[in-house]
């Protein structure tokens, strides 16, 4: 056990807490940071969650990690059951100390909502203590999910991110999209390639398969999410799919 979270155990002895809220459509929690680390999970509902570098669109599907310290805020996309954790600081393994998305298997499913309704995992709680050590092994393992979009720090890009990010199946050009943004489309370009290190149109369809993982964790058949996602042609998306995670959007829902 590190230092670090012996000194957090020592003071309150709760390594672990679980949270559970149900927000309304369109809620918003601001910017802020706390010491903890937090792993954000929705048992249904959708959120994005963003960091000062990046953003994800997160179904149930996936929980993001966020590492104490990092400041973080969330938005909320329709209602959402938050079964969220906040785990004392702790050095243990290296993969915990970046955000990043994390499928979330059934095993973890299930741990998460059964330490929510413990409400505290307690030190002294043998039981507790095997619980503990699962969670963080099944964080650590976990398979990291695609779609992360790193966001530009330019104010201009930045606007014009939230836009994209805001209507990713928008069926409208680039151009058309990026007049009233206080750039041309041309210096857009520049800047999402120069500071997300994606071009602006590789941006934009990341943007969209984000919205089309999300279509598709909620029952939507492949038509209705390549039509939510931007695409006129199932076929397109069903290419476009398929280049980003390697199987057919059918074969991505029935996992």
């Amino acid at each position: 056990m590190s230092s670090a979270r012996q000194n957090v155990r020592d003071l309150d002895g709760f390594p672990v807490r679980g949270l559970a809220v149900t927000y309304g459509d369109k809620a918003r929690l601001d910017r802020h940071t706390h010491p903890w680390a937090q792993l954000v999970y929705a048992a249904s509902g959708v959120m994005v969650v963003s960091t000062p570098t990046a953003s994800w669109m997160v179904p149930p599907t996936r929980a993001i990690w966020v590492p104490g310290g990092t400041p973080h805020e969330i938005q909320m996309r329709g209602q959402v059951a938050m079964r969220t954790l906040y785990l004392a600081p702790s050095g243990a393994d290296s993969r915990l100390d970046v955000c990043r998305a994390i499928e979330v298997a059934p095993l973890l499913r299930e741990l998460i909502l059964h330490i929510v309704r413990l409400g505290m995992l307690e030190m002294d709680d043998p039981a507790h203590a095997r619980l503990e050590a699962l969670l963080l092994d099944l964080l650590a393992a976990g398979e990291t999910a695609p779609l992360e979009l790193p966001l530009p720090q330019d104010p201009r890009a930045r606007a014009f991110a939230a836009r994209l990010m805001d209507q990713p199946g928008a069926a409208v050009s680039l151009a058309e999209l990026a007049r009233g943004a206080g750039a041309s489309l041309r210096t857009l370009q520049r800047l999402f390639l120069a500071e997300t290190g994606l071009p602006l149109e590789a941006w934009r369809g990341r943007a969209r398969m984000q919205q089309a993982v999300v279509s598709l964790s909620a029952g939507a058949s492949v038509t209705a999410a390549a039509l939510d996602a931007g695409y006129q042609s199932p076929s397109a998306f069903i290419a476009a799919f398929r280049r980003t995670f390697g199987v057919t959007p059918a074969r991505w829902r029935a996992a």
